[in-house]
């Protein structure tokens, strides 16, 4: 016995209705799971911020000024130090170039303005390797002054 094109098109209405159903379930199922996954790490970072601050102020207030130690020793910290600073450098070089080609008057002919992300984009990669270099400095003035160590062991 054949269905008649009415019942099998309402038994697809079903079957479709009832996956949407099912799928809906799912999407916020996974989301009220992602909410919770994600409040549980936001807990954990914050308490293990917490700890590192409270630590460093301990330290602190004991006047520790010993030569550091671990990831904050000479032989790590000067060749982070280099990358960061070679890195920073090379950015700047390279937004430096682009702009000069992109401004030279044989590129003016295919030139396309620059998109207002492509503009804020440039201005924070040079604004944060101008901060690394910054940060850089300070840690090269004040690494011997808060160790009392010399600069290079």
């Amino acid at each position: 016995m054949a269905e008649s094109p009415q019942q099998s098109n309402l038994n697809v209405s079903a079957d479709a209705e009832s996956s949407r159903a099912s799928t809906r379930w799912l999407n916020w199922s996974s989301f009220v799971i992602a909410v919770l996954q994600s409040a549980c790490t936001a807990v954990m970072v914050i308490s293990g911020v917490r700890v590192v601050i409270g630590l460093t102020a301990l330290a602190a207030a004991a006047g520790l000024h010993t030569p550091a130690h671990g990831f904050h020793a000479d032989i790590i910290r000067v060749p982070m130090m280099a990358i960061a600073l070679i890195g920073s450098v090379l950015n700047l070089y390279v937004i430096w170039k682009v702009r000069r080609l992109r401004n030279r008057q044989s590129a003016q002919w295919r030139q396309k303005p620059l998109s207002s992300k492509k503009k804020r984009s440039e201005r924070l990669q040079i604004a944060l390797s101008l901060l690394t270099l910054v940060l850089l400095a300070a840690e090269w003035i004040t690494h011997p002054l808060v160790h009392r160590v010399p600069l290079f062991q």
